[in-house]
């Protein structure tokens, strides 16, 4: 199980009503924040959520209403003693960008580590979980980011007996270990059926619809898109600057056959995004306006 929060769903200017973009996704007491636009630690506060266990976070690109937060983020963190490392990652750039922000907070009592992505697409393995950065389509170097989750297949008990392996080592094979004993190699396929469904995530913001979002968007249980304009009429625009309508969104979801969508990267001036929501249930229903704070579990399948 992993639990998601919105933190901030607007764009270029942080509002009375809105934050800036960000979003926190905490797993199994590691915390991964995705952008750090103006006002996340407030959001957090507002939230009940803390920023102690954040050990990764993600740029998607390097426009200040997405990354405007992190230097007051790293002083606080500072300022509460933070020693374990802080894991940085986003475009070709990372490190010059971030220390150049860093003027203002240049003493730090933890290393930050710099991980900038190679090429279109790149993998990285983070706490137990994946997260995938693909390139998408701004008028800057921008990706998208998506997490998931691996299951592995139940265990078979029945299977374990007919091989008489020992009862002590079922437990180590169930998590997935590969363990000597008595001169014999027990691998977990020998005890493993295949490989059920995990967990995936997929969020991207400050792009057109792209090839490489509706691939690695598929089959998302959670799926949030930028919808910089709900009016359809300010298609025009979004082609200009690179962004997108809420119907653009939606037909990428249902391309993508995702379980639900979630709308953020609003315009300043898309004050009431939920009535521009009709157009786009009738495209894709599973679909609801982002706002900040708004958050859910994603569960394993058979999970209660």
């Amino acid at each position: 199980m992993i639990d998601v929060c919105l933190l901030g769903c607007g764009g270029m200017m942080p509002l009375p009503y809105r934050w800036l973009t960000a979003l926190m996704v905490r797993y199994n007491g590691s915390s991964l924040l995705i952008d750090c636009g103006e006002g996340t630690q407030i959001a957090l506060k507002e939230k009940g959520w803390s920023f102690k266990p954040i050990d990764v976070i993600c740029f998607t690109h390097y426009h200040g209403d997405h990354i405007s937060g992190l230097p007051g983020l790293l002083l606080t963190m500072g300022n509460a003693e933070r020693t374990e490392p802080l894991t940085l990652i986003g475009p070709k750039g990372l490190e010059r960008v971030v220390g150049s922000l860093r003027v203002i907070a240049p003493e730090l009592p933890f290393e930050i580590c710099y991980q900038e992505i190679q090429g279109p697409e790149q993998e990285f393995a983070l706490n137990g979980y994946r997260l995938r950065a693909f390139r998408v389509n701004h008028n800057v170097l921008c990706y998208g980011y998506t997490l998931e989750l691996d299951r592995a297949g139940k265990f078979d008990a029945e299977r374990a007996k007919a091989q008489e392996i020992p009862l002590k080592l079922w437990s180590v094979l169930q998590k997935g270990n590969t363990i000597e004993a008595d001169g014999k190699m027990y691998t977990p396929d020998m005890v493993l059926g295949p490989p059920r469904k995990g967990i995936k995530l997929t969020y991207t913001t400050d792009t057109r619809p792209t090839q490489s979002i509706a691939v690695n968007a598929a089959g998302s249980d959670l799926f949030i898109c930028e919808g910089m304009y709900g009016d359809p009429e300010m298609k025009a625009k979004a082609v200009e600057h690179k962004h997108m309508t809420f119907e653009e969104a939606a037909h990428l979801a249902q391309k993508a056959q995702v379980k639900e969508l979630w709308l953020t990267h609003y315009s300043p001036s898309l004050v009431r995004p939920e009535e521009y929501m009709k157009r786009v249930t009738d495209i894709f229903a599973n679909a609801c306006p982002g706002k900040d704070g708004k958050s859910t579990e994603l569960k394993f399948g058979d999970e209660a």
